[in-house]
C-alpha cells in the first residue's frame, strides 16, 4: 500500500469514506480539520554555505477528530523526531509514528498513533532546506562588494514557494500571524521581515534578530531578506518627512535613534552598497502613493513600515510582501544621468502597483487562485489612479489603453484564453494565469465598471468592499455584491458577461438612412465566429464629443436612430463632423468594426486631428486586429495608417511602431518582393515624428516626448533607414569614448545599439564587441538590458546565434536572458534551434514557470506556417509541464493565425500597387 493509501487508510478510521474523498483524495486543496492560527518561525541560513536549518510552531485549531495533518513541504528534509503536537489544555506531547510526502502533490503527512484532541494545540517540525537558485522558495541571490561576490538569502514565495522554506498550510484562504526570528546572521549584514525589528542579540560576529508578529496574512506574503545593503528613508506626510542616506554598517545602530524623532510610516530602499541615490525616485512615489490611496480607499496603511529592496536575481518585477516589498533592481531604481524616460516610468509604474496589493491582495485577499484578478487587476488598475495623481502630465489614461487593454485584448482574441475567472484545479496550474487575463484584462474591466457605475460610487462601494473584507479572504461575488449595493444598479448581470466567460465581443456598426445597426459577436483572431454573448456598456459620439450617448447594448442587435445628432449642425454635410465614433476614448472592452463609409470618415477626421488621442489609437489597434483576423485586407490596413503620417503623440506611435514590426513580419512571408517598399512606407510614417523630436533633448520636452524619441529611432534603425543609422552610430563611437557625453542620451541608447547592430555581420564584428563591452561595463541593470534587447537585432544568422548563447551564459543573470529573445525576422529559424538544443539546460535553469513560458512564447509565436506547428508539437510532446501547457497552446495557436494570414495576404492583388503608392509619398 502506498502512503497515499495509508495517509488515507489512517484518515478513513476517524471520517467516513465520503468525507475522505470529498476534503482530500484528489483534490487541489488541502483537508480542513485543522485550521493554523499563528507561525512562530526560526531560520538559520547560512548564506556562505546556501543552506538553512529552520524549526516552524504552529498554533492549529483542530476542528474535527483526525490521527493526522496534512500541510504542504517541498524540497525540504524533515526531522522525524521533531515532529509532535500539544495540546494547551493538557501536557501530553503526541508524537509523529510517520511522517511522510506525497512529492507530486507537495503534501506533507503526519501520521499519529492516536486521535489528536479537538482545540486549539501546537504543531511542532524541524527541518533543514538548500538556498536553491531559482529565484523562489528561500533562495540565494548573488551581488558584488570590493570585487568579491557574495551571496545574499531572498524569499519569493507567490504563488506557492512558502512550502519550500517551511512547512504551512500553504494556501491563500488559511490566514494566519506569523513571528519570524532570523539566527546567526553575521552582524555585518541587513536582516529584513515583514515586521519591524524587536531587538538584536549579537554573539560573537553574528547576531539573533527577533521581528515583531505580523498581522493575519496568508503564507504567499511571508518574506525575508539577508544581504549587505545602503538604504534611503523617508516617512509618510502624517510625520516629518526627513531623508536620510546611510551605508550598511552603522543602520541598526542609527534607526532606532531616528524612530523615535519622527512619526508615521517609516518607508525605506534598500540596494546596493553605493546605490542607494538610485533609490531617491522610488522613495518619493512610495511616500505619495500610500497617501494616496490611503485617501481614496478611506483605510490607512495598516503596518508600522514598508521596506523595499532591489534584488540583483529577481524573476518577476516585483513582489508584494507584507511590509517588504522586493523588486527586480530595474523595477526600482532609477539613476539620473543613466535611466531613460521609460525606466522612470516603469519604476513609478511598479511601485505603485506593489503598494495597491497592501490593500488589494495583502489586507483582503482572494480566497483561491481563481479569483488572482481581484489581487492582479486592482493593483493595476489602482497604479494608474495613482500615477494619474502624481503625473498628470504623463496623459496615463490614454497610456493605459496602449499598455493595458491592447495587450489584455491580444491575448483574449485567441481560442485557447481564459475567463478572469479561472478554474485552477492544482497548485502546479496556477503559475500560467500571472498573464494579461489577470493583470490587463481585469484592470480594463475595472475601468470600465468604474465608468459605467460612475467614479464617487464606485469608490464608496470599493471601500466598503475592503472594510468588509479586511483582514481576510474574498471571492468575486463579494465584489459584485459591494458594487451592486453601492450602486443601485444590476451589476451581477454585467459583470458575469465579462468575468465569467473568455473573450469579448467585436461590435460591427453600419449607418443605413441616419440609423445605426450594431451587432455584436465574439471576435477571435482565427476568423472563427464564437458564441460568446456580452452586457456592453456602450457610448458613441458623433462629429464632436459633445453629442454623445450612453447606453447599455444588451441584444445580439440594435439599432439607434441619430437623426437628431446630425441635424444640428448639418454634420452630415460637413466632413469634419461628419465622423461616428464607438467605445468613446476606448473605455470599454471591445472592439469596434465599421463599415467603409464611416471607416472613411474617420481616416478624415485623424488626419485633421478631429478625434482623441485615445481613439485615435483605438482606431488603429482595432484595425489591425481585424486585419489579422482576415477581416479586412492588408491593403485597407496601410491606407487607413497612412492617416497616421504627421502623427506625433506617444501613445498612437508606440502602437504604431508595435503594427508595423508585425506587419513587416508577416509581408516578409508572404510578399517578400514588396519589403524594401514596405520599409519605405513605415520609414515615411516616422519621419515627420523624428524630424520634429530631433535627437537631442529639448528644454521643457514633455515626459512623453522624450519616450517617444527613443521608440522613433529605434523603429528608423530596425527598417534599416540610413541616416537613423549613421548618425545613431557616430553617437555611439562618441559614448564609447565618454560614457558621459551629452551626445547618447539614455532615450536614445537603445536606438544607437539597434543601429550598430544592423551593420553587424560574421565578417564584420567590431560592433557586436563594442556593445559587449558596454554590457560588461554597466553597473546598471537597465544599462544591461538595453544592450542584450539589442544585440539578437542583427540580420546575420551567425550574430544571432552567438548573441543567443551569450543571452544563456554566466555573465547574464538567468532573469535578464529572456530580454537576449527578440530576434529578428531572419533570426526565427536560429532561435527555434537554439531553443530545441539547449532545452535541457533551459528546462533546468528556468525552474520558475513564468520564465520558462517567456522562452516558448518569445521563441514559437513569431512563425507563420502550419509545418512549423506540427515541429513544436512533437518536440513538446514530452517536454512540458503544467504551468507552461497554455502559453504552449496559445503559442500554436498565434503560428495557426499568422500562417492564415500570410495566405490571405498572398492573394491580394491591389497590394502591391497600393504598397508602391504609398512608398513614394511624400509628407
Amino acid at each position: 500500500m502506498s502512503l497515499f493509501k495509508k495517509c488515507l487508510h489512517c484518515f478513513q478510521k476517524s471520517r467516513t469514506p465520503s468525507r475522505t474523498e470529498s476534503h482530500f483524495k484528489g483534490q487541489p486543496r488541502l483537508p480542513k480539520f485543522a485550521v493554523p492560527k499563528r507561525y512562530d518561525i526560526h531560520l538559520t541560513p547560512d548564506v556562505a554555505a546556501c543552506k538553512f536549518v529552520g524549526s516552524v510552531s504552529i498554533d492549529l485549531d483542530i476542528v474535527a477528530d483526525t490521527r493526522f495533518l496534512v500541510l504542504n513541504a517541498a524540497e525540504l528534509s524533515i526531522n522525524p523526531g521533531s515532529v509532535s503536537f500539544s495540546n494547551l489544555t493538557s501536557s501530553k506531547v503526541f508524537k509523529a509514528s510517520k511522517v511522510g510526502m506525497v512529492e507530486a502533490d507537495e503534501i506533507l503527512v503526519l501520521d499519529f498513533a492516536e486521535t489528536l484532541p479537538k482545540g486549539m494545540g501546537v504543531l511542532a517540525i524541524g527541518f533543514n532546506g538548500i538556498l536553491n537558485d531559482k529565484m523562489k522558495g528561500f533562495y540565494r541571490s548573488t551581488y558584488e562588494h570590493n570585487g568579491e561576490k557574495k551571496n545574499m538569502a531572498v524569499t519569493q514565495f507567490e504563488p506557492v514557494y512558502a512550502r519550500q522554506c517551511f512547512p504551512c498550510w500553504d494556501e491563500a484562504a488559511f490566514k494566519a500571524k506569523f513571528k519570524m526570528t532570523l539566527l546567526d546572521v553575521p552582524s555585518e549584514l541587513v536582516a529584513l521581515s515583514n515586521m519591524p525589528v524587536i531587538e538584536e542579540k549579537l554573539h560573537g560576529h553574528l547576531k539573533t534578530v527577533y521581528y515583531q508578529q505580523s498581522p493575519v496574512m496568508s503564507t504567499y506574503l511571508v518574506a525575508a531578506v539577508i544581504g549587505l545593503f545602503d538604504y534611503i528613508e523617508a516617512h509618510t506626510s502624517d510625520g516629518i518627512n526627513h531623508c536620510l542616506l546611510m551605508t550598511v554598517q552603522p543602520c541598526f545602530l542609527l534607526s532606532f535613534t531616528y524612530l523615535y524623532l519622527c512619526t508615521g510610516i517609516k518607508v525605506r530602499v534598500y540596494c546596493q552598497v553605493g546605490k542607494a541615490n538610485q533609490g531617491k525616485f522610488a522613495l518619493g512615489v512610495a511616500v505619495q502613493t500610500l497617501g494616496f490611496y490611503k485617501d481614496y480607499l478611506d483605510i490607512p496603511y495598516p503596518l508600522p513600515k514598508l521596506d523595499m529592496v532591489a534584488i540583483p536575481d529577481f524573476a518577476a518585477g516585483a513582489m508584494e510582501n507584507y511590509g517588504l516589498v522586493t523588486y527586480r533592481e530595474t523595477a526600482l531604481l532609477y539613476d539620473d544621468q543613466h535611466s531613460a524616460a521609460a525606466n522612470k516610468q516603469r519604476v513609478a509604474t511598479v511601485v505603485a502597483h506593489e503598494l495597491a496589493h497592501q490593500w488589494f491582495g495583502n489586507l483582503v485577499t482572494m480566497e483561491w487562485w481563481t479569483d488572482l484578478w481581484l489581487n492582479e487587476g486592482f493593483a493595476t488598475w489602482m497604479s494608474y489612479l495613482a500615477k494619474d495623481k502624481l503625473f498628470p502630465e504623463w496623459k496615463i489614461w490614454t497610456q493605459f489603453f496602449d499598455q493595458e487593454s491592447s495587450e489584455g485584448l491580444r491575448l483574449d482574441g485567441l481560442a485557447e484564453s481564459h475567463p478572469i475567472e479561472v478554474e485552477v484545479n492544482h497548485a502546479s496550474e496556477i503559475d500560467e494565469i500571472f498573464d494579461m487575463i489577470s493583470y490587463k484584462k481585469g484592470a480594463s474591466i475595472i475601468r470600465m465598471l468604474r465608468d459605467y457605475l460612475g467614479g464617487q460610487n464606485f469608490q464608496k462601494s470599493l471601500a466598503t468592499y475592503i472594510k468588509r473584507h479586511e483582514l481576510s479572504n474574498a471571492r468575486t461575488e463579494d465584489l459584485r455584491a459591494a458594487l451592486q449595493e453601492g450602486c443601485g444598479v444590476p451589476v451581477n448581470k454585467i459583470m458575469n458577461s465579462w468575468t465569467k466567460q473568455k473573450g469579448y465581443p467585436v461590435v460591427s456598426v453600419k449607418m443605413k438612412k441616419q440609423t445605426l445597426e450594431i451587432e455584436q459577436s465574439q471576435f477571435l483572431y482565427s476568423g472563427s465566429r464564437g458564441d460568446g454573448h456580452w452586457i456592453i456598456p456602450m457610448t458613441f459620439c458623433c462629429g464632436e464629443y459633445t453629442s454623445r450617448k450612453s447606453f447599455l447594448l444588451e441584444k445580439k442587435s440594435e439599432t439607434h436612430n441619430i437623426k437628431d445628432f446630425l441635424s444640428d449642425t448639418n454634420k452630415s454635410s460637413d466632413p469634419a463632423h461628419s465622423w461616428i465614433k464607438l467605445n468613446v476614448e476606448q473605455i470599454g472592452f471591445f472592439r469596434v468594426k465599421y463599415d467603409e463609409g464611416l471607416a472613411a470618415k474617420l481616416r478624415y477626421a485623424i488626419e485633421n486631428k478631429n478625434l482623441s488621442v485615445t481613439d485615435r489609437l483605438g482606431i488603429l489597434d482595432d484595425s489591425f486586429a481585424i486585419c489579422m483576423a482576415r477581416q479586412m485586407s492588408l491593403t485597407s490596413l496601410l491606407t487607413f495608417m497612412d492617416a497616421y503620417r504627421e502623427e506625433l503623440e506617444h501613445t498612437v506611435l508606440s502602437n504604431l511602431i508595435k503594427i508595423t514590426d508585425k506587419v513587416g513580419r508577416v509581408v516578409a512571408d508572404a510578399r517578400p518582393e514588396l519589403m524594401n517598399y514596405i520599409k519605405q512606407f513605415f520609414i515615411g510614417l516616422f519621419l515627420y515624428s523624428a524630424e520634429k523630436l530631433g535627437w537631442d533633448p529639448k528644454q521643457g520636452e514633455s515626459h512623453l516626448d522624450a519616450m517617444s524619441r527613443g521608440d522613433i529611432f529605434t523603429a528608423l534603425a530596425m527598417l534599416g533607414h540610413k541616416e537613423t543609422l549613421n548618425e545613431a552610430t557616430s553617437r555611439f563611437h562618441a559614448f564609447l569614448d565618454n560614457r558621459n557625453t551629452p551626445l547618447l542620451h539614455p532615450d536614445i541608447r537603445k536606438a544607437a545599439y539597434v543601429a550598430v547592430m544592423q551593420k553587424v555581420s560574421s565578417s564584420n564584428k567590431a560592433g557586436y564587441e563594442s556593445l559587449l563591452r558596454v554590457y560588461r561595463e554597466a553597473d546598471l541593470s537597465q544599462e544591461k538590458t538595453r544592450v542584450l534587447g539589442s544585440l539578437t537585432s542583427s540580420p546575420d544568422q551567425g550574430i544571432i546565434l552567438e548573441a543567443l548563447n551569450f543571452a544563456l551564459s554566466s555573465e547574464v543573470r538567468s532573469q535578464d536572458a529572456v530580454f537576449g529573445l527578440a530576434v529578428s525576422k531572419e533570426g526565427r529559424e536560429v532561435a527555434w534551434k537554439w531553443l530545441k538544443d539547449n532545452w535541457d539546460r533551459i528546462w533546468a535553469t528556468y525552474g520558475n514557470g513564468h520564465l520558462l513560458t517567456r522562452f516558448v512564447s518569445s521563441v514559437v509565436s513569431p512563425f507563420a506556417s502550419t509545418e512549423k506547428v506540427k515541429e513544436v508539437k512533437q518536440f513538446f510532446a514530452n517536454r512540458t509541464k503544467p504551468s507552461m501547457n497554455r502559453t504552449l497552446k496559445q503559442s500554436i495557436e498565434q503560428v495557426r493565425i499568422n500562417a492564415k494570414w500570410v495566405q490571405n495576404i498572398g492573394k491580394e492583388k491591389d497590394l502591391a500597387e497600393t504598397v508602391k503608392k504609398l512608398a513614394i509619398r511624400k509628407n
